[in-house]
């Protein structure tokens, strides 16, 4: 590998001291390539590129991946835990009231943690979770057409 090529996903694993399996690499490429998937659509799109593997399985494996940093489990309140493959940017996400859809946004300003405590209480702050509630354009032009 030179200094300027991306590590394969096994070269991650490995470098986060992950045993590399089938599943493994089928899983985390499941989350990268989706957008903030539940577990189950996770499992289901893994069986698709593997075969069998069971839902244990798949919450084990997530639960080693997100340790390891190379995935991020976000939970909006109201919402089974979602997983993504954008990692160790501070980055937050928008959520549609009505459709559920989540999408990521940037930081609105500044460095991480994006935003200052008015009082951290000795807390040394290295990350701001923040979620933006509305409606997503469809919801929302769905709404003012008085569709349902």
């Amino acid at each position: 590998m030179t200094a300027s090529s991306t590590p394969s996903t096994a070269e991650e694993l490995r470098g986060a001291g992950m045993r590399v399996t089938a599943a493994r690499v089928a899983l985390l490429d499941t989350v990268r390539d989706g957008d903030h998937l539940g577990v189950e659509e996770i499992a289901s799109r893994v069986r698709a590129r593997v075969g069998h593997i069971s839902l244990q399985a798949v919450y084990e494996a997530l639960h080693a991946l997100t340790a390891a940093g190379l995935v991020r489990r976000i939970e909006p309140p109201g919402s089974p835990a979602l997983f993504e493959g954008r990692v160790g940017d501070n980055h937050h996400h928008l959520v549609c009231r009505t459709c559920a859809t989540v999408k990521d946004v940037d930081c609105a300003v500044g460095e991480a943690p994006c935003l200052t405590a008015h009082d951290d209480h000795g807390f040394a702050i290295d990350e701001a979770e923040v979620i933006y509630w509305g409606l997503c354009l469809d919801c929302a032009t769905a709404r003012s057409s008085g569709s349902p």
